[in-house]
């Protein structure tokens, strides 16, 4: 029996319906103010624009305030940083995101370690990571934190499960597996130098691909009635594809995610939670 199609696009829906409930919820308890979500776009990487668009597009339609802040590529870094700075202490910014890759010159992983944790919406700060792997509050990265909801959405039991994420990655494999662990699954995560990886996969009762080479996961590298996640996002002659060959794993998966419309919405709608999260964290702080 084909596998179940884990439908990313929906189940974001409902995550973004249930945020612009609380955002409303929030105003209500906190004097009409609103969450407030400010990008920062360093140079004309049009693909990075038609990001940050979607992501202040999103705040709009759940109520939230967005501020972006578009920078030449040819910024200083001391701008950058005085502007980061400056959101930090901003009473309306509630979350700050500043898009990757930044352009040559700069370092984008400096640049987010000078974010407020609380106002890490991208969870990815030393002390965002940190909290995560010891298991205390935190904002979390909003990818994983996705995958971990369509995992629930599709009935994946992870408490005893053996889980594989590849990917190693501190952008997504690395805290996917801290979630994972969080869950009381057992997991591995594969690399590039991981000896026999499809005999590594094989073994994986949910299975998590989060490399960037196109349909790399094959139908034989998947346990019959896995649970299958597909993160990748890529170019191929005839369209968009994922890291796994979607086409011939269905035919082996219990569910999986299709590419596009399976993990990247969940990315959005995670952005906007941790957004409400960040201001009502600070909001604690501040009480």
């Amino acid at each position: 029996m084909p596998a179940e199609i884990i439908d990313g696009k929906a189940i974001a829906g409902r995550v973004r319906i249930g945020v612009a409930r609380d955002v409303a919820a929030f105003g209500d308890e906190f004097d009409g103010a609103r969450p407030g979500l400010a990008t920062i776009l360093v140079g004309d990487d049009p693909g990075s624009a038609v990001y940050v668009a979607g992501k202040q597009k999103a705040c709009k339609e759940v109520g939230m305030q967005g501020f972006n802040f578009p920078l030449p590529v040819d910024a200083p870094r001391a701008e950058v940083v005085a502007l980061i700075e400056r959101l930090n202490i901003d009473p309306q910014v509630s979350g700050i995101l500043l898009q990757l890759p930044v352009p040559e010159g700069l370092d984008g992983v400096e640049l987010t370690g000078m974010i407020d944790p609380r106002k890490d919406v991208d969870g990815l700060t030393p002390i965002s990571a940190g909290l995560l792997a010891l298991g205390r509050e935190g904002l979390r990265p909003c990818t994983p934190s996705g995958v971990m909801t369509l995992l629930d959405a599709a009935g994946a039991q992870l408490e005893g499960a053996e889980a594989v994420v590849i990917g190693r990655s501190n952008l997504f494999g690395k805290p996917m597996a801290q979630l994972l662990l969080g869950a009381d699954a057992t997991v591995t995560t594969c690399h590039s130098r991981t000896r026999d990886l499809a005999g590594v996969c094989r073994r994986a009762d949910v299975l998590i691909a989060a490399v960037g080479r196109a349909r790399m996961v094959k139908a034989d590298w998947v346990k019959p009635g896995a649970i299958v996640i597909d993160v990748g996002m890529n170019r191929a002659e005839d369209g968009l594809c994922g890291d796994v060959d979607f086409d011939a794993v269905k035919e082996v998966a219990a569910a999986i995610t299709p590419v596009p419309g399976g993990v990247g919405p969940m990315t959005i709608a995670f952005l906007l939670r941790n957004t409400l999260l960040a201001a009502r964290i600070q909001r604690r702080a501040a009480s």
